[in-house]
């Protein structure tokens, strides 16, 4: 049976998404069918605000609707924690524990994808260093994550700076978007210098 070619064009846009099959595409464009017209304006209304409204933090480049996100108004910036993805921030800030600022350098060194030190939010990583005592790397424990926290290491241990890395706990080739906030926890309180 072939389906109406609204309903195919919006399995596809939502199969496009991240992490989603096409299984949960379909129950998903299922679930707009059954939603009321008002329903949908909503749903719609809530994508164009996101894409209307949320910018990057001028300071850390986390996302935000303000130019400086409330996160580095009101925080010790004498210590950075730097991460990959704005995602990062939230599984890393969920517990409470941590009272530092971020950094979000939005990806991580991999140049067989054509991502270099330019590509990434590191100019303004260095911009940011004076008066601070401790940079905390929490790049994802894979390949490129060690090998960006390593880069950023040596632009950093020269400047007389502190350069830490997240503990062990987080398993090798997993993301810290997916760890528990416990794991989380124990993986910043037991950070180790680089």
């Amino acid at each position: 049976m072939k389906q109406p070619d609204s309903i195919v064009k919006l399995i596809n846009k939502f199969s496009s998404l991240p992490g989603v099959g096409l299984k949960t595409a379909q129950r998903f464009a299922y679930s707009v069918i059954d939603m009321s017209d008002a329903e949908v304006m909503d749903f719609c209304e809530a994508m164009q605000a996101v894409k209307t409204n949320v910018r990057l933090c001028k300071e850390c480049g986390n996302f935000t609707e303000n130019e400086i996100c409330d996160i580095c108004k009101s925080r010790d910036k004498s210590v950075i924690c730097v991460v990959s993805y704005p995602k990062d921030v939230l599984a890393l800030d969920k517990g409470g524990s941590y009272k530092g600022v971020y950094h979000v350098l939005h990806g991580t060194l991999s140049p067989l994808d054509g991502r270099g030190p330019e590509q990434l939010n590191i100019k303004s990583l260095l911009s940011r260093l004076d008066g601070v005592s401790e940079v905390i790397m929490a790049t994802n424990p894979d390949v490129e994550g060690e090998a960006t926290a390593m880069y950023l290491a040596r632009l950093i241990k020269p400047l007389g700076i502190k350069v830490t890395r997240l503990a062990q706990g987080i398993s090798i080739g997993s993301d810290i978007e997916y760890a528990d906030e416990i794991t989380l926890e124990r993986a910043l309180g037991g950070r180790t210098e680089i």
